[in-house]
């Protein structure tokens, strides 16, 4: 079993709606369970796209998925959430990104771990640090906590959900 790490995102529709039947959705991932999950938190969007603010959150997950296998099953979550990829950096109904992989370092057309840009981004490291604030970062070697105090800081409001 590997430890994966699962950033979401939301802008469109019941947000906090979209965050949890994902959450559930890769709960019953084939080989996976959910075993750590953060505060959800909104945030302005990030990027050059007009659009309205993002609720997210992390899951850590325990998978016997292989990273590609796993990419391709949360696609799947996404496109059963309504998801469409017109725009980049547009706004999405959920989106889900394989953040980290245990210390897998990888790159390909599809996937790179650990995503490329984890440590600029603190509306993924803010709820890293809920669940695992002192893993470390594959290729900086450096804590998720470490990486967060380096990082632009972004005005975040936690955001209370129900059976979250």
């Amino acid at each position: 079993m590997a430890t994966a790490y699962i950033a979401l995102g939301s802008n469109l529709g019941d947000r906090a709606s979209q965050l949890k039947s994902a959450r559930r959705e890769v709960d019953a991932l084939p080989g996976t369970a959910v075993t750590g999950a953060s505060r959800i938190y909104e945030s302005d969007p990030v990027g050059p796209v007009e659009q309205g603010p993002f609720l997210n959150a992390v899951l850590r997950i325990a998978t016997e998925l292989e990273p590609e296998q796993l990419l391709d099953e949360l696609l799947k979550v996404e496109r059963r959430h309504g998801r469409e990829r017109e725009v980049k950096w547009g706004p999405r109904t959920i989106d889900l990104d394989v953040v980290m992989y245990g210390d897998v370092m990888r790159a390909s057309d599809t996937l790179t771990l650990p995503h490329p840009r984890l440590h600029e981004r603190p509306f993924v490291l803010v709820p890293m640090c809920d669940i695992d604030a002192d893993v470390l970062h594959p290729v900086l070697g450096r804590s998720m906590r470490e990486l967060l105090t380096e990082c632009p800081t972004m005005v975040m409001h936690t955001f209370d959900v129900d059976g979250w």
